[in-house]
Formats: structure tokens, sequence, C-alpha cells
């Protein structure tokens, strides 16, 4: 190996150095389903670090049309969809894809991360610009550094300093304002109302990445320009189907033209295989039951609130969520690793999230409820994160509001 290369690997020593003070937290093998509870090295622990919000992994209507779309159409579609990889139930998924959003067409991918890398690089060029919500989410920026087009970043959900950025642009130049619905760390929800008049008053294209959004808010779960009730005010609604869908790949959907162009010019659609046939069941079978039992939305909620009251109870820091994510901040990178690793010693799972990802004084643990947690759990959960803050001597949480 070249030596060069052989010393930048050798100057990462973060995982090591985390590794030897027992505190290193990635890569936790899960030997159960997804769920409430998983076994991680034999014991339980309540999971709170999970993205299936509405709790559908393990739903057994689901699992039931995964295995018989496994013994129609085998396990994969060895090809792309481009060419060989194309199968009916990728259209039938598509056109439900297409309804729920309220968009005339819809084309999916193998993952979420594919759909932004192939639409943020294949819709601009040289002299146009992608506007971007500092916080956006990984996929989108690396998308944008496929296109060659001008990146312009904007301080996070701050209208003022979009509008100031999009003023200097110049008018002939096609602009693209791509933006999470729901921001996977903090919680918040994009502000669309306003970035749909400043998007109108200066001749820009809207991209909404509605990864956390979907199954979350909006009409039966449909995302945030349902939400907002600006469904023909958003251009390209982007999005994954391994969080609230309970499987994996993604899509993207718009106008009949967008897609057919798109169809034909992202990368990352053309040169990677197809959705495999289980996982598109398993969307179908999602779908059906989120447009027909509303119950699993409403609880998600009424654990949210019920978390976030006993949460700011125990004087937690949790920002400006607006959604079952909720960061609990922490404020130190090394601090937010204990935290983690002595949660699990009592069975708790949460995701910590530090810098480069974020600054270390913004370091937080990412705690996110599902639909099927019961309040007990939760109960549990916040009992020993407040115990363990003040082990930690994290007292940068406020005095316990009585």
């Amino acid at each position: 190996m070249n030596k060069l290369l052989q010393a930048r690997i050798a100057h990462f020593t973060a995982a090591k150095e985390a590794r030897e003070k027992g505190i290193y937290p990635y890569f936790r093998p899960i030997s159960s389903a997804q769920d409430t509870e998983v076994i991680i090295d034999g014991k339980r622990v309540l999971m709170f670090g999970s993205n299936s919000y509405l709790g559908l992994t393990n739903h057994p209507r689901i699992k039931e049309a995964s295995q018989k779309a496994i013994e129609k159409y085998g396990t994969g579609c060895a090809g792309s969809r481009f060419l060989n990889g194309t199968l009916d139930i990728h259209i039938e998924l598509e056109n439900r894809i297409a309804a729920f959003t309220r968009k005339p067409a819809a084309l999916i991918f193998s993952t979420g991360f594919q759909v932004n890398l192939g639409v943020m690089s294949s819709l601009t060029g040289r002299n146009d610009y992608l506007i971007l919500d500092e916080y956006d989410h990984a996929s989108i920026y690396d998308g944008t550094r496929l296109s060659f087009s001008r990146v312009i970043k904007y301080a996070h959900n701050d209208m003022n300093d979009l509008a100031r950025r999009l003023s200097t642009l110049p008018e002939e130049s096609i602009k693209i304002i791509a933006v999470d619905g729901i921001f996977s760390m903090e919680g918040d929800i994009a502000k669309l109302p306003e970035i749909v008049a400043l998007a109108g008053q200066y001749g820009a294209t809207i991209v909404v990445d509605d990864a956390h959004s979907l199954g979350v808010i909006g009409h039966k779960g449909a995302g945030t320009a349902s939400h907002f009730n600006l469904d023909d005010k958003v251009d390209i609604i982007t999005g994954t189907f391994s969080k609230s869908l309970a499987s994996l790949g993604g899509f993207v959907a718009s106008d009949a033209d967008t897609i057919d162009y798109l169809k034909h010019q992202a990368r990352s659609l053309i040169f990677s295989a197809s959705m495999t046939p289980a996982s598109a069941a398993s969307v179908i079978a999602a779908l059906d039951i989120l447009e027909t039992e509303p119950q699993h939305m409403e609880q998600l909620w009424n654990n949210t609130r019920y978390a976030l009251s006993l949460l700011r109870g125990e004087g937690f820091d949790v920002g400006e969520t607006e959604s079952p994510i909720i960061p609990i901040y922490v404020r130190d990178n090394e601090k937010t690793f204990m935290v983690t690793s002595l949660l699990q010693q009592q069975g708790i799972f949460v995701n910590p999230v530090v810098s480069p990802a974020v600054p270390s004084q913004a370091s937080l643990l990412r705690f996110s409820l599902m639909a099927t947690h019961t309040f007990s759990q939760i109960e549990e959960a916040i009992e020993k994160l407040a115990l363990t803050f003040r082990q930690v001597g994290v007292l940068k949480i406020k005095e316990r509001i009585r």
C-alpha cells in the first residue's frame, strides 16, 4: 500500500481509542427482530434508536407479503431497472407511491441514498445552483458533489438567510432548493410554507426529502407537503422505504416528464441492481396498513407527546424537535459515548451523534420513538437516562421541573 495512504489510515485513531475506553458505540450486533425490545449479547435491550417509526418491521402482513414475493419472483432481479430488472411489482409500487404522494408519477430505487444521489446529480448543469439547508442529509450533499452545479448552503431553517442567498443568484439559472422534510437528527420540520413563497419569488424548484416524514406527518402519513397542504407547490418528493415503510429502497415522485428524464439520466438507478421483489412487496403491504389503519400513526404521536413531557419535566435539553426524533443534548463527544455505553449496560439502546456529524458542543443522543413502544417502556428509558446523565455529570440538563 502507498505510504501516504497508510499514514492517512493510521492517523484515524478515534475508533480504536473509544474501544480501548470501552465506550465504542457502533456496529452493535442485534440477534432479534427490529422491535421495541431487541437482543444484544443475549440480553434484553429496549430499542430507542430505530427509524421504524410505525413499528411495522415485524408485522405479520408485511412478512407474509415478502415471503410470497420470494416464492413468485425469487430473491433478486439480477440486473438494473434500466435493462432486465424491471418487474411488474416495481411498476405496481411506483403507481402506489405516486398516488400516495399525490404526484403524477414515481420511480423507485434500491436505496433512499441512491435516490438523492441520482436526483441531485442529474437535474442541473454548470451554470445552475443547488441551495441546501446546512443540516440536509448526507445523501443530498453527496449527490451535489457529483453535479457540476454550484452549491449554496443556508443556515438551518433560517428563511432570512435563504432569501438573502436566493436574491444574489442570476434569474436565468436553474435553482433547486433541496430540504429535509423532518430533519433526521434535530427532529424539527422544514419551514415549507416560507420555502414555497421564496421559491415562487425567485423562480426556484423545490425538492423535499421525506425520508423521516412518511408515516409520521401529513394525511395518512403522506409527508411534509401534505402536512402543510402544499402538495401542488412541491415539485419533487424523495424518500426511503427503510423507516416507516419497514423495508429497503427509495423513491422520487414528480410530474411524468421529470420522472421520465430521471429514468434515463440518474446514474445511481441505471447502474445499480433493482430493488428486490421481497422489499417491493413489503412496501406495498406497509402502504396498505398505513392507508387503512390510522391508529399506528396516532399512537406514535401519543408516545411522542408523552416522552417529550417526561424529558422536559426532567430538565433535558431537547432542542426544537417537532417529531418522534428527539435530540437529547450532551454537548461533549466523550460524555456522549459514555452515556450511550452506560445506558446499554442498563438495557437501553440509543444512538450517539458526535463530531464531525455535529460540532462537539452540539453532540447528542438521538432518542427515537415507535408507535409500538408502551408508556412503561418510555418511562423506564427516561428514568435511566436521567440517572445516567447525573452520574456522568451532564448537568447542563436544567433543574428538574416540579
